[in-house]
């Protein structure tokens, strides 16, 4: 019995003389390691002080000596680091350059690239004048400055009173020829009584629709129309996202490209490739061509911005250029209403193509532009001609554009000489007649016009 008493002292006095449960000196016996330190923990955010109540030692994050502790100085903090040579400058700029104006190469993450030391720094404009180089500096300015008076193409009263006379006799004349131009070509006043249907597709509602599509996409598709790709071409809204927004693809598509030569065609995707990727494309549900080709590039897209849950992609361009269509196409379903007039699609509106694109459609804009005329805006389709006064003015336009062969075949008349008696005929084969028969020309020619824009002729 008294074996197994020492022997159970022995092990009670191992257990307590263990790390977790050692004694304090001066402390509580009955508390172990553990509290203890848990308690001074508590006590770690106040001061310790004397008897007099001064402060002997400050708390923790609290004191206000100075740090010994220095960081030693390196000679590589004061130099310049960053020095390139200048043929390794003008490599850099020839290789990033050309994959920049590549169409087909993409330069992710631009941030990252020193994209300044592309640009060249802006030369002084040559208007302004060249004080230094004319005179020396230290006799222009300083105080050596031996310039005491301005300098004039004169050298006395008379001289200067016969050019005033001169230059003032010059200033009449100009006045008079441009009064002159005035009267004979008053362009001023036709610009203003243009009629308020020409300026469709122009309104701060529109842009502000466009603004929306182009902050919200990734990729913006441009859609051309196959007959007419530069007059249906928004170039200032390319200027635009090319200088505000460089991050975002652009892409052309050429819609409506079976309504024109397989040649054409060809020759515009190869033209317009060489600035932005291009594609040919027919909208059709149920016949479409180039569908498969779009949602390849698109997918790629989407693999290029793997760090993102999905892409947007917004369509701009022309009204009736067939956005809404090349969506429906995709889609394989009608998603967006589509029709054969200008101004169908009103707001922008999200489609989910998969889970990781998305579409955004946006109403045709069309950008202000003293070059269109009347005319052609009107055969671009951009404004409705059921709203157009005297559309018979514009036939000779569109006889222009077209083949004899083809209106032949399409309205099975000939043997006409002018655009009226082109529309008589039409008129008096078709039975579109008035009162007393006379031949209906206003009816007859928004028929022509609209057959016309939806490729019929």
């Amino acid at each position: 019995m008294g074996v197994q008493k020492k022997e159970k002292s022995r092990i009670s006095r191992e257990a307590n003389d263990r790390p977790g449960n050692l004694k304090q000196k001066g402390e509580n016996f009955y508390r172990d390691g553990a509290k203890v330190k848990r308690l001074k923990m508590y006590k770690e955010g106040r001061a310790q002080r004397n008897a007099q109540g001064e402060i002997t030692k400050a708390a923790s994050f609290q004191s206000k000596e100075l740090p010994t502790a220095r960081v030693e100085p390196n000679r590589r903090w004061f130099g310049n680091t960053r020095v390139i040579a200048q043929n390794t400058l003008t490599q850099f700029r020839e290789a990033l350059g050309a994959s920049k104006n590549n169409p087909y190469q993409v330069l992710l993450r631009q941030n990252k690239l020193p994209m300044s030391l592309l640009e060249e720094p802006q030369q002084q404009s040559a208007v302004k004048a060249q004080l230094v180089e004319t005179e020396p500096f230290t006799q222009t300015f300083g105080p050596k400055a031996q310039r005491k008076r301005p300098k004039i193409s004169v050298g006395s009263l008379d001289d200067f009173a016969n050019k005033s006379t001169t230059d003032f006799e010059q200033y009449e004349q100009k006045l008079l020829n441009e009064s002159l131009m005035s009267v004979e070509a008053p362009t001023d006043w036709i610009q203003e009584a243009r009629d308020a249907i020409f300026s469709k597709g122009q309104s701060k509602r529109i842009w502000n629709e466009l603004y929306k599509v182009i902050d919200s996409s990734d990729v913006v598709v441009h859609v051309l129309d196959a007959r007419d790709p530069l007059g249906t071409r928004c170039q200032s809204v390319e200027q635009y996202i090319k200088k505000e927004a460089p991050h975002k693809h652009l892409i052309f598509i050429l819609n409506k490209c079976d309504l024109v030569p397989t040649w054409v065609a060809a020759s515009w995707v190869k033209t317009l490739s060489k600035e932005y990727p291009t594609l040919a494309f027919h909208a059709s549900i149920n016949h479409s061509f180039g569908k498969g080709t779009l949602i390849q590039l698109l997918r790629q897209f989407a693999l290029l911005h793997s760090d993102r849950k999905q892409i947007s992609v917004g369509f701009i361009g022309y009204p009736n250029t067939g956005k809404s269509s090349i969506i429906n196409t995709i889609r394989q379903k009608k998603v967006c209403t589509v029709a054969p007039i200008p101004g169908e699609t009103k707001v922008w509106q999200y489609i989910t193509l998969m889970k990781r694109i998305y579409l955004i459609d946006c109403p045709g804009v069309v950008p202000p532009s003293t070059k269109d005329t009347e005319t052609d805006i009107l055969l671009r389709g951009v404004v409705r001609v059921e709203n157009v006064s005297n559309p018979e003015q514009y036939i000779a336009a569109m006889l222009a554009r077209c083949k004899t062969s083809h209106l032949e075949k399409t309205y099975m008349i000939s043997g006409w000489n002018t655009a009226s008696e082109f529309l008589e005929l039409i008129a008096r084969k078709s039975g579109r007649l008035l009162k007393g028969g006379e031949p209906d020309e206003n009816g007859v020619a928004k028929m022509v016009l609209n057959d016309f824009t939806r490729g019929e002729t």
